[in-house]
């Protein structure tokens, strides 16, 4: 099997971005569109991992595992499958994982993950000046027969765009050790968020297990992060796991791995993230939602540095830096007895605490114009200015969602203002009608006299936007010339479920709102008669 290999099962565009890294370290790529030319594709070049969309037309993942179950159960080798998207559901990664994919990733897929995954793949893409390898290969796979390659060199998103170390608070800067990662702050001058980065600074360098509290959407990922890379194992691995994504038997072999035939759909040995994170540092993602019995193995990991892998018998030792994370009040769950004392006391050698972006004053405007300048980049727009009454509003709004509310809703002003100053109305709360400039429609008594309006010339079939087609324009310029703002919201919304396979949460997220407002409008279009599913 080649260990330098990797087939994408998705839309090209969707993974070209992550092509130049792969090509810069040497790395062949493949890009498949159904379970025939993936097939086709493994039959020519061994591979040595899958990564695949859960779906796309006409292909299920689930297709592929059973598919590769059935070769493994002949004694063929097959390669390890992640699935990877956007939704990061709870119950779909339980779902593949149980079926046999190894692991279930959200996107953006980066090299530096990838790299952990490829036996001696450098950690850095090489040097620009170096000779460059021969370009992945990217197959058109229209049908296994006709398969043809062609190099990606220079395409995919900006840097800034792409990097999703950025996304939740952090900008690029010239201090600090370099890493795969790149090099990054935090972004804040508000004197809580000083003070948290300054103690972060100091323990950077000690194995001292650090314990990052806050309320949901604060950063304290990114914070890990910065701990991570000024740290002396800032060239090592950097693994995060969701204690909150997986059920208990998932997540034990998530975070120890397991041997080949450990249980049903068990088709090949893995590695945990404590063997991945090897020599750097892992990060417990909501670590309350993990299991007591499971912190049980988690406190032996921290006073022995050893793992046992599930179904297997052999003791393996870690060196690996442990954070953590919650948005709860530890010292009152130890209290209910829902998480272990002794664990909390090893967790919580170095407490770092976030303070709720409502509580940091000026940051908020600082995080509003980074976001809006990433995202303009990122499509392609020119520098982005904000109207006053946008400032306002942005300086006095509470964030529930903190950090991550205030960036979902900055790609959604962006995206709105089509390069214009931003406006409050862009910002598009629940509730609100779609903040579109949208030419006035003159009314009915405005219309200079009575009369019928010109008859078509003969053959002629009325226009996209002729009135009672009961048709949506062709295109998104002539739907802001004559649609309703009702009728826009409602092809915008039944266009998200299209593009998400039916999945309101993802449309959710791509709209900007609410599951439950999402809900409410499909209960609307429903009573009006219309067949949503």
């Amino acid at each position: 099997m080649s260990e330098r290999t990797i087939l994408f099962l998705a839309e090209p565009q969707s993974v070209s971005g992550i092509f130049p890294a792969l090509r810069d370290a040497g790395v062949q790529a493949g890009v498949a569109d159904g379970l025939t030319s993936a097939m086709a594709f493994l039959k020519r070049s061994p591979t040595a991992i899958i990564f695949s969309r859960p779906a796309l037309p006409g292909y299920a993942a689930e297709a592929l595992l059973s598919r590769l179950a059935e070769l493994s159960a002949k004694g063929e080798d097959v390669p390890p499958v992640i699935i990877f998207s956007r939704a990061g559901l709870a119950e779909e990664a339980q779902k593949y994982l149980e079926l046999g994919a190894q692991d279930y990733w959200l996107e953006p897929l980066s090299w530096e993950k990838i790299s952990l995954l490829l036996p001696e793949a450098t950690p850095e893409p090489a040097p620009k000046a170096a000779p460059r390898p021969s370009a992945p290969r990217v197959l058109s796979n229209a049908s296994p027969q006709n398969v043809t390659g062609h190099g990606l060199a220079g395409q995919g998103p900006s840097r800034l765009a792409s990097n999703a170390s950025l996304a939740a608070g952090a900008t690029a800067t010239s201090s600090g050790p370099e890493s795969a990662a790149g090099r990054f702050q935090i972004i804040g001058r508000h004197p809580a968020v000083q003070r948290v980065l300054a103690l972060a600074r100091q323990v950077a360098r000690s194995k001292a297990t650090v314990l990052i509290s806050g309320p949901s959407g604060t950063g304290k990922e990114m914070f890990a992060r910065f701990i991570h890379h000024n740290s002396d194992r800032a060239r090592e691995p950097f693994v995060a796991i969701n204690c909150a994504a997986l059920p208990e038997h998932l997540l034990e072999s998530e975070l120890f791995g397991h041997e080949k035939g450990a249980f049903t759909g068990a088709i090949n040995r893995k590695l945990g993230k404590f063997e991945l994170a090897q020599g750097g540092t892992i990060l417990l993602d909501e670590i309350t939602e993990m299991d007591l019995a499971l912190q049980a193995k988690l406190l032996r990991v921290l006073q022995e540095g050893e793992i046992d892998r599930v179904g297997g018998v052999e003791t393996i030792s870690v060196d690996v830096r442990v954070l953590a994370t919650t948005n709860r009040d530890l010292d009152q769950t130890v209290r209910e007895g829902k998480f272990r004392q002794d664990l909390f006391y090893r967790l919580n050698v170095i407490p770092l605490r976030l303070p709720a972006l409502f509580e940091r004053g000026e940051d908020v405007l600082l995080l509003a114009d980074y976001f809006a300048a990433k995202y303009a980049m990122a499509y392609g727009m020119g520098p982005q200015a904000f109207a006053e009454d946008a400032r306002t509003w942005l300086a006095s709004y509470d964030w529930p969602g903190n950090v991550r509310e205030l960036q979902n809703l900055m790609e959604r002003a962006v995206l709105l203002a089509q390069g214009n100053p931003i406006q409050q109305r862009h910002f598009l709360l629940d509730g609100d009608t779609w903040g579109i400039d949208v030419p006035e429609v003159p009314a009915a008594s405005e219309v200079a006299g009575d009369a019928a309006p010109a008859p078509l010339p003969t053959g002629q079939a009325p226009g996209p936007a002729s009135a009672g087609s009961g048709q949506p324009p062709a295109t998104l310029r002539e739907a802001l010339s004559v649609m309703p703002l009702h009728e826009m919201e409602k092809q915008l919304i039944l266009k998200s479920l299209d593009e998400t396979s039916g999945n309101r949460t993802l449309a959710a997220q791509l709209l900007g709102i609410s599951v439950r407002t999402l809900r409410n409008k499909l209960n609307e279009y429903r009573e009006q008669g219309l067949e949503v599913v």
